[in-house]
This record gives C-alpha cells, structure tokens and sequence, in this order.
C-alpha cells in the first residue's frame, strides 16, 4: 500500500507510518524465525562438537596413551646409523612460496634441520615469486643448505597457474619425488621442530588405513596487538574443537594445508591437487575421505606460525578460507550424495555438520542475525524476539568458546564485536562462492613480517594509524553499517522499548573502530 507523506515528514514519523501500514513487521518477523532456525542448528552443532572433543580427551586419559588408540611406536633411535636407513621410508618436505622475503630463511632452515636419514628426505622449495630479487635470495639460501650437504632441491614455475594447487601438483610431477612414500608440506612462515617428522611418521608407518596426521598451530606472533589475540581464540577453538572432533568421532576434518604429513598414495588415488577453489587442502581432503581414507589430528605436536597482524592481510585470508569452503560446497556436494564407499553417517556428517552448518549458515547468520535483524527489530515494536533466541544461544556459544581459551576469558566482549565485524566479510565470501561470482577465485597470498614479529611490531593492544595518510585504511562498508547500527540505537534509544541499544551501540562503535583502520598494526601504504 502507498503511503502519502507530506514531504516534510521527519525520519520517525515516515517509519512509524511504514510499521503501522503493516509493509515492515511481517517480513521481519519471517527473518527472525529463519535466524532462530538457524542459530538452533548453529548451537546444536557447537554443543556436539564440543562434547565430541571432550570425550576425545577423556579418551586419551582413560586409554593413558597420546596416540588416541592408534598404534606408534618409535622411529629407532640412531636415525643416522647406517644401518637404520631402510627402516626410515622416502620423505618429501615441500615448501611452497611466492614473494616470501621476510620468512623464507625461517622455513627452509626448520626443513633442513628436521632429523631424519639424510639419504631419506628431500627439501623441495616451490618458488612462485614473481620478484626477480626474492627468488634470487631463495636460490641462493638453497645453495647454501645443499653446501652443508642437503638434499634440497630449488624448483620454479613459468607461470603461477593453479597457484599453490599447481605448485604443489607440479613439484609431485618429478622423477625425485615420485620415488617418496610420504610428503610432508610447510607454507613459508612455518617452522617445524627438528623432531617434527620422528613423531608424525610411526602413525602413519604403523596404520596403513591413515592417509594424514594434522599437527596444531601455534604462533609466534599472536600477543603482537588485540586482533591476533582474537585469532587465537578462534583458531585455538578450531584446533581444539572443530579439529579434534571430528577426527575422534568420523576420522575426518578438513587439511589445515600446512603443518600435515600426507601418505602419497591417498594423494594419487584422491584424484591429486586439484585447483578449482581457493581451498586446494580441503578439496583434497574431502576427495580422500570419500575414497574411504582415514585422518587422524594430533594436538600435541605444535609448528609455529604466523597470524596475519594486519587488518587487510587478514580480511583477504579470510575471504580466500570462506569463499573457497562454501564454494567447494558448492562443487561437491552431489558427489558426495551419490558416493558409493563411505556410510550414510559420514554424508551426513560432510554435508550437514561439515559444509552446510560450518560454511555456509555460520557466516550467513552471524552478519544477517547479529549486525541486521536484531537492530532493525529494535525500530519495529510489533516484532519481539525470544529471549532463547536473543540472549541463551549467543550466551551457550561464547561459553563454549570460553572454556576451550580460558586464558582469553577477559577478550570475550572483543572477540563478539570483532568477530560480528568480520562477519560482514565472511558473508559476502560465503554468497561468493556459493553463486560462484567472478570474485569466487581470487587469491591474495597473506601479507607476512617473519623476523619483524620481534623487534619491529611491539605496539600496544589497538595500534592507531592514521587514515588521512592512505585511504586504504577507510573502510566503507564498515562505516556505512555503524552508520546503520547509530540510526537503529538512537531510534530504540528515544522512541524504542526494546533496550537493545547498548549492544547496537557497542557494534556501532567496533564498526566504527575498524572501519577507520584502527586495529591491527602498522604497515606502509602500498
């Protein structure tokens, strides 16, 4: 129905006439219910993940074993007796890069020192850069570790087709590396410990049905400023939730891409890298499990890493880890409906638990939800939300995140705002891969400072940069929502009754801080 106004009808009074002719409360409340659904199913699974990795761990102390009831035994003792080599298989260590000037040093001397026959192991540098300098610095450290008598081998591509998918594809291609049984594979800022190899091989050396052995990672850099702390807290939660479950109850869980040891064979029999979507390792991964291959996640051995501490370099990673995830979804989805080798509760588990709830709702609702339904509910009174809905599910999963980081208790509020902000991005990331956009591929390798973390990047919790320098560092979006949320708080504020204003007013304000580039650290204007 039309509304007449008279043209100098103020901004409350033309809503309130919108809400009364009735062209507003009934498609919200439809959103409301559509969210609710979706948040029960959200809590439901964090509830049942959470159990799962608990139980995961009672296991492990019940059974008074770390190797969650697969068989290990210890590599022998004298990896470098002459007479223990052919106890020791062939050993791949790839490390792709592209333009990796300030680690690079750091992950090819951690490959090079891991202890194992030297006759057994080949270190495989994969160097996409396109900087005629930087390569030279990685040819020229290679050099020098082959010097002290390394099997490391400097390989390069004419071309960055397929990205890490096709450097990783290609390196395989060689003659060398198709005489390796197991390929261990390391982004440029990891650094494995030199035993890293002695404690992954015996699971799969002694369990012929495991295709990877996933370790954790832990970073070097994540006390840097309040953004990486909130990495951890969701990266540790990943680690320790999503990644233990789902190897304890299904085998499965998705290749973190780095930090994991591969048995070649699963690799070849899975169809290779494939470079169809930004997530190469989860490609792979689900591929392999439908080929009835089992993974096995062990917490107790840590690489380190580096979290990105800027907010650009973490928005792109980001973008790249949602828009390839729900785009995969996308691609495998009836594959995985018309697979013939694993069981009906393995479907349901990649399809439901997996992609649709994980990848595809958690984004959606978050933004949808938290940052436009319940702001707008606050200016339309004939619209309530259930408190079950408003306050118990968000509360159930900040306490489930809670107890898996109670070193991060005191970040809870900063972790919720911040990660309603991102939120936004990762929407927009999901629906990207989901349509399969023209943005669907788009791949920014992650920004990284290496030996920086150290010296350079001591800031405190919220570094200030200043915006009026660059204007890569004025984020629209961000400020085009917290522009919504003020309208929302101060209408609930002076003419409301639902006293949601003081959550809308505090997103308001981590829009607002983010939006202007006030997180993160410091970096030059490119």
């Amino acid at each position: 129905m039309a509304l007449a106004l008279p043209p100098s009808s103020s901004f409350p009074a033309t809503w309130a006439a919108a809400v009364r002719a009735g062209a507003v409360a009934p498609a919200l409340r439809a959103a409301v219910w559509a969210c609710l659904a979706m948040s029960a199913m959200l809590v439901a699974e964090a509830a049942w993940m959470g159990l799962a990795s608990l139980a995961a761990a009672a296991a492990g102390r019940l059974l008074r074993s770390p190797h969650r009831g697969y068989r290990w035994e210890p590599m022998p003792a004298a990896a470098d007796d002459p007479e223990a080599p052919e106890l020791f298989p062939m050993v791949l260590v790839q490390i792709p890069m592209y333009n990796e000037k300030e680690v690079y040093k750091l992950s090819i001397g951690a490959a090079c020192a891991l202890t194992w026959p030297p006759d057994r192991i080949i270190i495989q540098v994969l160097d996409d850069s396109t900087d005629p300098f930087i390569k030279e610095l990685v040819e020229l450290e290679c050099q020098e570790w082959a010097s002290k008598k390394i099997n490391i081998k400097y390989e390069v591509r004419n071309n960055r087709k397929g990205y890490k998918a096709g450097a990783l594809r290609k390196g395989m291609e060689h003659t060398y590396a198709q005489q390796c049984d197991f390929v261990a594979i390391f982004d440029a800022d990891f650094q494995p410990e030199s035993d890293f190899l002695l404690k992954t091989m015996p699971y799969l050396l002694h369990n012929p049905k495991i295709a990877l052995v996933q370790t954790r990672w832990e970073f070097v850099n994540y006390n840097v400023c309040l953004m990486t702390r909130i990495q951890k807290m969701s990266l540790d939660y990943h680690f320790k939730v999503e990644q233990e479950s789902g190897s304890f109850m299904h085998a499965f869980f998705g290749f973190n891409g780095t930090a994991g040891v591969w048995r070649i064979s699963a690799i070849n029999e899975s169809g290779g890298w494939k470079d169809r979507t930004t997530v190469e390792d989860m490609d792979l991964a689900v591929r392999a499990s439908l080929k009835g291959w089992q993974f096995l996640y062990v917490g107790d051995i840590r690489v380190k890493s580096e979290l990105p501490s800027t907010f650009q370099a973490y928005r792109h990673q980001q973008h790249r880890w949602t828009c390839g995830a729900a785009n995969l979804f996308r691609k495998m989805a009836w594959e995985i409906i018309t697979n013939k080798e694993v069981s009906i509760w393995k479907k349901h588990h990649l399809l439901y638990s997996f992609f649709f709830v994980r990848r595809a709702i958690a984004p959606i609702l978050t933004f949808l939800f938290y940052c436009i339904v319940i702001p707008l509910s606050a200016m339309v009174p004939e619209v309530t939300i259930p408190v079950w809905g408003l306050v118990y599910i968000p509360t159930a999963i900040t306490i489930m995140n809670a107890i898996r980081n109670p070193r991060s208790v005191h970040l809870m509020p900063f972790w919720i705002l911040f990660e309603n902000v991102m939120a936004m991005h990762r929407m927009r990331a999901a629906l990207s891969g989901l349509l399969e956009t023209s943005r669907a591929n788009d791949w920014v390798v992650t920004e990284k400072v290496g030996d920086q973390v150290n010296d350079e990047l001591d800031v405190p919790l919220l570094e200030p940069v200043k915006p009026t320098e660059c204007t890569e560092r004025i984020y629209i979006h961000e400020l085009l929502l917290a522009l919504y949320l003020l309208i929302c708080a101060s209408y609930d504020f002076i003419l409301g009754n639902h006293k949601y204003y003081i959550y809308i007013y505090l997103q308001a304000a981590a829009f607002i801080v983010m939006g202007f580039g006030f997180v993160g650290t410091r970096t030059p204007c490119t």
